[in-house]
């Protein structure tokens, strides 16, 4: 039960944190209403979206953790912008757990804000400054230095079920089109207000 977990929530994690394919579309926003087979949700453009759930959907929890947690050696996702210094500064960091190294590995653009980029890598080094901690960040095709200015969320995700799905709730959903009806396949969420912030 617990490989058939891990491997779902590798799943989830892979199309919640990697660049979507063009038939896929993910939504940021808050539970408004849930039944066995639909979700209503309010997206952060104001939009109220209606969602058939799939009935292989996978749930994930999103939760904040310690900053501690960055260190040398750590697998994570980071979701950046680049500062007026030049330099990548992230906008949320998410240390995977060790069963999910390697999900989703690479550096690509991210729908976070106009003009982000998501990198999710190995932290090979983690420098303390004024501006916050500076990651070194080493993938297969490449490396990045970001900046985690102090104050930035810093999560981790571990598998749930469909009782994490509540009004209220603020949640990314990876949908997609299916017999005409958008579809949630996979959902990130918060517990007790907690706002997932990738």
């Amino acid at each position: 039960m617990k490989k058939a977990l891990l491997l779902a929530l590798a799943f989830c994690a892979t199309n919640v944190l990697a660049q979507g394919s063009p038939t896929s579309m993910r939504l940021r926003g808050t539970i408004e209403k849930v039944d066995p087979t639909t979700l209503v949700v309010k997206e952060r453009s104001g939009e109220t979206v209606t969602l058939a759930l799939a009935d292989n959907l996978t749930v994930a929890e999103v939760m904040p953790v310690d900053p501690t947690m960055i260190q040398s050696g750590a697998f994570i996702g980071t979701a950046a912008v680049t500062g007026a210094d030049g330099k990548l500064s992230a906008l949320e960091v998410l240390v995977f757990p060790e069963a999910m190294r390697g999900t989703g590995e690479g550096h690509s653009p991210w729908d976070l804000q106009p003009g982000s980029t998501m990198t999710n890598a190995t932290v090979t080094e983690v420098v303390h400054g004024a501006k916050g901690r500076e990651m070194k960040l080493r993938y297969k095709d490449g490396e990045q230095t970001i900046v985690v200015p102090e104050g930035v969320p810093i999560v981790t995700i571990k598998p749930a079920d469909r009782s994490l799905l509540v009004p209220g709730a603020k949640v990314i959903v990876t949908a997609q089109m299916r017999n005409g009806q958008p579809t949630a396949l996979r959902v990130a969420a918060g517990r007790n207000g907690f706002a997932p912030p990738m």
